[in-house]
């Protein structure tokens, strides 16, 4: 007999907003996955320029997730001293429309959240 938890965390298992796309879906992944579209391949100091806010502790997490879940894919080259590149797969690849889209939406929709946002806001 299953208790209520083993099905609670098989609910979450196999739903893929919660097991998937919450990987990916934080401000830094989303930001990895375009800076890595856009300069494939790269190093990951080369990343930790392009993305200036982000620390190497969170860089290198950010990375390691991405490429644990196959989104990202990591070179190492046998040099003194030794290159590793970091570069989008196929899977990868394709979120790009579609981080594209969102952030189109939330350009176009922007002026209008941050609207409503003050309404909510304590006055002084």
């Amino acid at each position: 007999m299953r208790t209520k938890k083993e099905e609670k965390n098989s609910i979450i298992e196999i739903c893929p907003i919660r097991n998937v796309v919450a990987r990916f879906g934080n401000k830094w992944a989303l930001l990895v996955i375009l800076v890595l579209n856009e300069n494939n391949p790269s190093r990951f100091n080369q990343l930790g320029k392009l993305i200036p806010d982000i620390s190497t502790k969170v860089l290198s997490n950010t990375l390691q997730i991405l490429e644990i879940d196959g989104l990202v894919k990591r070179t190492v080259f046998p040099e003194v001293p030794i290159r590793v590149e970091y570069e989008l797969t196929e899977t990868g690849k394709t979120l790009i429309p579609i981080i594209l889209s969102l952030t189109e939406w939330a350009s176009k929709n922007m002026k209008s959240i941050m609207a409503h946002r003050k309404g909510f806001e304590p006055t002084a």
